[in-house]
């Protein structure tokens, strides 16, 4: 006689600190994929991110790696998004717009985020493992009070005629 054991319902557990950071890793890159395409490398690339303004602020001070204190010296309070091994991101709300601050636990980790979101194009504030993404108009004067350069990205396909 074949003794089965009753199932016993599906007890529902409560994930690892592991698969949780996995998982918000997961939707950290999937939440960053419009402005960077996951990859590597570190190829000269026909020159993907030139430099357009550097510098500092007048008082020198440049942001360290920390959303919230960039956050705190561009005068918001970043709500934070993404919270992954290699990086961390936080939006801040502002009367004058909205901005990403995207921070990176090494420098080289940063690089290949640019150089992914070369892809894309468009002009970004990068200080020593930060970047700011935000509308144009908006880098200089956070630029100001941040520190950091102002990177034109060269992104890809056709550029319109300038006639």
């Amino acid at each position: 006689m074949s003794q089965q054991r009753p199932t016993e319902p599906t007890v529902h557990r409560t994930p690892s600190r592991t698969r949780r950071l996995r998982a918000v890793a997961a939707a950290g890159v999937l939440a960053v994929l419009p402005l960077a395409a996951a990859c590597g490398g570190g190829g000269d690339g026909g020159a993907a991110a030139k430099p357009s303004t550097s510098g500092a602020p007048a008082a020198g001070v440049v942001a360290p790696a920390k959303v919230e204190v960039i956050a705190g010296l561009a005068g918001c309070t970043a709500k934070i998004r993404t919270e992954a091994d290699e990086l961390r991101e936080g939006v801040c709300r502002t009367p004058k717009g909205d901005f990403l601050i995207t921070t990176f636990p090494e420098e080289r980790l940063k690089e290949t985020w640019l150089e992914s979101a070369s892809v894309y194009g468009g002009r970004y504030l990068v200080g020593m493992r930060w970047v700011v993404s935000a509308e144009p108009a908006m880098l200089e004067p956070l630029r100001a009070k941040l520190g950091g350069t102002i990177r034109e990205l060269s992104g890809i396909g056709p550029r319109p005629d300038s006639s």
